[in-house]
Parts: C-alpha cells; sequence; structure tokens
C-alpha cells in the first residue's frame, strides 16, 4: 500500500491527470483502470477490503464452531461426528487468510490466497451436508451458496478474483447436486441454473458498486490535484504579497508581520533585537543623473549585498521604502549590531556602483541608523524603529556613509519630522 504522501505526489503526474480525465468523460459503465491508476486505487481501498475480508472470515470461523457444537447436542451421535471432520477444514482456513491478508502483500499472493481460502470453505460447508446426508444434504448446499453470495457482494477485489469465487461455487453446487439420491439430473441442472442467475446478478451489482468506487476515487484524485492547484497560487499569490517585485526580498508589510511575531503580545522581544535602517545617500541624484534604469539595477544589488551579509537562518531584510531597507538581527547586541552595519555599509562602498551626482562618494554609499533592544527591555517594534530612524537621521545630518548608533540623549530627538524629510532630499 502506497502512503498518502506517494499518491499525491503521483497525482502531480500529467500522465496520472490526462488519465483521470479521460475515465471521467466515459459512461460510468464504461470505466476501466489499469496501470498505475490501478495501482493507487487498489493502495487506496486496501485497509479497508483487508478489514472486510478478515472480520468475515472470522465470524464464518465462529459461526461454523457454534453450529457443529449446536448439532452435537441436537442431533444424533453418529451424524454429528459426521459432521466433525469436514467442518474442521473451516478454522485452520480462516487463520491461514487472515494472517495473509494482515499487511499489503503482492496480489499474486493475496489473491490465489483468498480464492483458495473460499474453495476450501465452499467445499467444508458442503461436505458437513454431504457427510451426513438427508435433509442437510440439500440444506448445506443452500447454506454454501448463501456464504458465498454474501462473499461477492461484500468483498471489494478485483472483478476476476470474484467471478473465479462465484464459479467455483457453482461447480461445487452442480457437482455434489448430480450426486444428491433425493433429485433427478434434471432438477439438478435447473437448481444450478436458478441459482447461478442469483449469483451472476449478484456479481453485476458487485460490479457496479465497484465502478462507482472507482469514479469516487477519480472525483478525489482530481479534487486532490485541484486543491494542490488552488493551495499553490494561493501560495504564490501571498508571496508575491509580501516579497518586493524589483528586489525580490520581503517588503514593509511582510516586515510587519516578522516584527509582530518577533515582539509577541507583550511587546518584548525575549531575546533582544538590534534594528538597522539603511538608506542610500543621495539616490534621487542618482536616479537624475543616470536614470531609473540604473537606480533600480542599484537597488537590486544594495538589497543583495545586505542579505549577503547578514545571517540567513536568523536575521530578517526587507525594502522598506524607496531606497530605504530595514534588517532585524535578533539576538545580537549593540557591539554585533554596530559591527554588521558596518560590513553593510562596507561592501555597499566596495562594489563601486556609480554615482555622479552624490556630494559624499562618486560611488554609491549608505547610511546606517541602528537601534537595540536588549531582553530586559519593553519596547515596542515601533518604538525601535522610530530610534533606529533618528540614529539614520543624524548619520545623515553629520555626513552621510556611516553608521551610527542610537543613544538616548542623542541630538536628533530635538529635530522635527520636516527637518528629517528635508536631510533626506
Amino acid at each position: 500500500m502506497v502512503s498518502d504522501q506517494k499518491r499525491l505526489g503521483a497525482q502531480d503526474d500529467p500522465a496520472i491527470t490526462a488519465e483521470v480525465e479521460r475515465l471521467l468523460a466515459r459512461r460510468t459503465r464504461d470505466i476501466r483502470f489499469s496501470g498505475e491508476i490501478e495501482r493507487l486505487f487498489r493502495a487506496r481501498v486496501w485497509s479497508q477490503t483487508a478489514k472486510i475480508i478478515r472480520a468475515w472470515m472470522m465470524w464464518v470461523a465462529v459461526l461454523d464452531v457454534l453450529t457443529l457444537a449446536l448439532y452435537m447436542v441436537i442431533l444424533p451421535r453418529a451424524i454429528a461426528v459426521s459432521m466433525l471432520l469436514p467442518g474442521a477444514i473451516i478454522p485452520p482456513v480462516v487463520i491461514a487468510v487472515v494472517l495473509a491478508w494482515r499487511k499489503p502483500r503482492p496480489s499474486w499472493l493475496q489473491g490465489p490466497t483468498l480464492i483458495a481460502g473460499m474453495f476450501l470453505i465452499l467445499l467444508s460447508v458442503a461436505l458437513v451436508g454431504v457427510s451426513a446426508g438427508g435433509e442437510f444434504y440439500e440444506r448445506h448446499l443452500n447454506i454454501m451458496l448463501f456464504v458465498a453470495i454474501t462473499a461477492i457482494i461484500i468483498f471489494g477485489i478485483p472483478l476476476a478474483w470474484t467471478v473465479t469465487i462465484a464459479a467455483l461455487a457453482l461447480g461445487l453446487y452442480l457437482i455434489f447436486q448430480l450426486q444428491n439420491p433425493a433429485i433427478e439430473l434434471g432438477s439438478a441442472v435447473a437448481a444450478t441454473l436458478f441459482f447461478a442467475s442469483g449469483v451472476l446478478a449478484t456479481i453485476a451489482a458487485r460490479r457496479i458498486m465497484t465502478i462507482l468506487a472507482q469514479k469516487t476515487f477519480l472525483f478525489e484524485l482530481r479534487d486532490r490535484r485541484r486543491v494542490a492547484e488552488l493551495a499553490k497560487a494561493n501560495a504564490r499569490l501571498e508571496l508575491l504579497a509580501r516579497t518586493d517585485p524589483l528586489t525580490g526580498i520581503a517588503n514593509r508589510r511582510w516586515m510587519t508581520e516578522t516584527l509582530d511575531h518577533l515582539w509577541g503580545n507583550d511587546k518584548r522581544c525575549l531575546d533582544g533585537a538590534a534594528m538597522l535602517m539603511c538608506d542610500i545617500d543621495h539616490f534621487k541624484k542618482l536616479n537624475d543623473h543616470l536614470g531609473h534604469a540604473e537606480g533600480d539595477r542599484c537597488l537590486v544589488e544594495v538589497a543583495r549585498i545586505i542579505q549577503e551579509n547578514v545571517r540567513r537562518d536568523h536575521d530578517h531584510v526587507a525594502r522598506y521604502g524607496g531606497e530605504e531597507f530595514l534588517v532585524i538581527l535578533p539576538g545580537v547586541n549593540e557591539e554585533e549590531a554596530v559591527f554588521v552595519a558596518e560590513r553593510i555599509r562596507k561592501s555597499v562602498e566596495a562594489a563601486g556602483f556609480p554615482n555622479p551626482g552624490s556630494r559624499v562618494s562618486r560611488r554609491v554609499t549608505l547610511s546606517i541608523g541602528v537601534a537595540v533592544q536588549t531582553s530586559e527591555e519593553a519596547i515596542s517594534p515601533e518604538q525601535l524603529q522610530r530610534q533606529a530612524d533618528a540614529a539614520l537621521y543624524l548619520a545623515k545630518q553629520t555626513g552621510r556613509n556611516r553608521v551610527l548608533l542610537h543613544r538616548p540623549d542623542s541630538a536628533e530627538r530635538k529635530h522635527s519630522e520636516s527637518t528629517r524629510s528635508a536631510a533626506r532630499r
């Protein structure tokens, strides 16, 4: 039996998908499984089929023992004893079949085991009546057919197996009826034909049940594939909603969600964190001198450099504004945060991207404001961001292309928001 993961993987196979659609386009009665579809269906229904077969077998064994015990009580001893030997065939046969169907095995093994087991069970039921003779002869042949019909109805097995069991039951019935001294040849044949019509109708009903189960399985495969495709589409949309389309890194929305997750409901980052607000110096002049296409390329390259200088499995980088990038460094102190910020600044400057309009350098440079929250402090992410933003403002005011760490008594707290915006321009 294949696992659910393998089934889900198989339904992504274009050949399986095409076969499912082809079968569903047919009339229900014309559905026929083969190849991989048949293997998947058998794997899907095996557990339930095996449970039914094992339960049916055990009930047959229990009823056999109870019947023989009852016969020992109510029948003459000679007749009852004659029934014991053929009746004793059933329990060991049932045990063998139950063991064979306890776990998935190859069809070439389980099919013949089930058919052989059914043959011996039917033979045992018939021989019990034949051994006793009289009224038990005809009665047990009818019981044998009833046993076969119940198996045909409830066993969800391949049609070939079902037909084989039915043929064995009818064959045993005809053979023993031809030897029945109480009826004539014509009556034996007529009775066999009568019961054959009922058995054939039962097989047809079983076939319809199987086809309906197969069609349900096809719908299940198709619906799972469609749900998987929808999930993938939703995941892509979610990724697009959280990703900056130009640089490919996270956008402001994703960073906001990340901050909420890191800080939690009590607005405290348990391991502490540092926030880096990075801004490209004189980015507007770069666009004015080299064009927006070169400006976009600059943004992409700066985003790449920032990502290369942080821990991919711990830190978070997002494009926060036009030329601003926000970096979160969980679990670092002030010294570590400044070290990372300096590494980013130096790497951008060393890359040598041209910015002929900059008053700082002929190359692209970064100004970075750093703010740090320790694990003991209860500072909201909004407060930490304001601190990083204030440090960035002071870095720009004092010459750009530098890293400044926020200090509570720093002069930038005295400046208005309008002055800050003018400085950035």
